[in-house]
């Protein structure tokens, strides 16, 4: 028996990145043998087992064969004398297939360290194209690494753009392309992640509705850089600058969908775009089964984020009937959300990333002001139901109007 450490913790701690999770592959072993020594099997598709002590996952070396659609579809054989060459074989990206023995001897057989040196991505073999959650997974190596200048290789695009269009991606299940896609997300550069799926036509397939976005011009005044699809690369790279929540950076990626659907003929300008977005927001967080919190927040930002940026002109019922909206009473922090999905919207334009926005801190005011509103005077009148709603929206709607008259005397 021989244990070897494998995979993202050999490629981080080559890199000098932390490792936070350590896989191990077990060569020459058998699952009676594992059992005996204390590992406890879990998994159902291939043996895998738990350390004792460590808890760390520890695989037995195994091949596998395509068997099916999807990343599922796979067969998978173990055995002793399987080796460890044939195990990393079958993973994904060089950088991926490199082991380390207990000595600290470097197993590196398909050429990872050299790709980690030229910073390419980079697939193992051929049977890359057997498994459609690689585009994915690369696609999210190349936004969590683009920092230290990883690219994706030419020939490896080429395999995930011929995944792309075998229809393939149309079998993997709407909760693993959300993980991927939420995990991506938050990652060091997830414009990359767009950009990769985009180029290799995968983001055609699994997110159309984004896809549509590039080349699709604006009005050069309010959006120096024309393309709505370089517009929201834009804007989730505004979400990494302000630390922003995966909710707000959701939201952002889907905010400008309605833009998609603009007749040729209207171009650069989308009047209503906002509400023409809203089915396909709905859509989309359908399709990928997006947790209700998020999709929520994705729908307002579309439907709203355009009031966000004339928040200084609205009148106040209009503004109070935005702050309502978000039931700001009950859900402080979706409205804060919403804010900040504004401002990265309005950062992610070309020379207009330093630009101040205002209107952020004019939104939490008057939000604060609403909420300051106190019902107990209107209790203690007697006021009830329908009619203590009246009342109170009054009273609101009041404060608001000398909020916003006391903030345009100081303008």
């Amino acid at each position: 028996m021989q244990i070897f450490k494998v995979g993202g913790a050999v490629r981080d701690q080559l890199l000098g990145r932390a490792v936070v999770d350590i896989d191990w592959v077990v060569v020459g072993a058998t699952p009676e043998q594992m059992r005996e020594q204390g590992f406890r099997p879990v998994g159902d598709d291939f043996p895998v087992f738990l350390h004792p002590h460590s808890g760390e996952e520890y695989a037995l070396a195994r091949t596998e064969r395509k068997s099916g659609h999807g990343y599922n579809g796979f067969t998978f054989h173990t055995s002793p004398d399987v080796t460890l060459e044939e195990d990393l074989l079958r993973r994904d990206l060089t950088v991926n297939a490199m082991a380390l023995a207990d000595d600290g001897t470097l197993i590196d057989p398909y050429g990872g360290q050299a790709d980690l040196a030229a910073r390419v991505l980079r697939h193992v073999s051929p049977s890359f194209v057997e498994d459609p959650l690689r585009v994915l997974r690369v696609a999210r190596f190349a936004a969590r690494y683009a920092y230290l200048g990883f690219s994706v290789a030419a020939e490896t695009l080429a395999l995930m753009r011929t995944l792309a269009e075998s229809g393939e991606l149309e079998h993997l299940t709407a909760e693993r392309i959300w993980q991927e896609f939420a995990r991506a997300l938050m990652e060091n550069n997830p414009e990359v992640f767009i950009q990769v799926l985009h180029d290799c036509g995968a983001l055609k397939v699994l997110l159309p509705e984004v896809d549509a976005l590039f080349g699709v011009p604006q009005t050069a005044e309010y959006h120096p850089e024309i393309d709505t699809g370089i517009h929201i690369l834009s804007v989730l790279q505004q979400c990494v600058r302000f630390t922003q929540s995966l909710n707000v950076r959701w939201a952002c990626l889907l905010h400008d969908l309605g833009k998609g659907t603009t007749d040729r003929a209207l171009w650069p300008r989308h009047i209503s775009h906002e509400k023409r977005g809203l089915p396909l927001i709905k859509r989309v967080n359908k399709r990928f089964k997006v947790p209700n919190e998020t999709a929520d927040l994705a729908l307002l930002v579309g439907e709203y984020h355009t009031h966000a940026h004339r928040a200084l002109e609205l009148r106040p019922t209009t503004l109070l009937k935005l702050l309502m909206a978000f039931d700001i009473i009950r859900r402080p922090q979706r409205f804060a959300d919403f804010i900040a999905a504004s401002e990265m919207d309005a950062r992610g334009r070309l020379g207009l990333e330093d630009r101040l926005y205002p209107q952020a801190e004019y939104l939490r005011q008057a939000a604060e002001v609403v909420r300051a509103v106190n019902v107990k005077p209107l209790l203690e009148q007697g006021l009830q139901g329908a009619e203590l709603g009246l009342a109170l929206n009054a009273e609101r709607l009041s404060a608001l109007q000398a909020y916003v008259t006391r903030v345009r005397a100081q303008a």
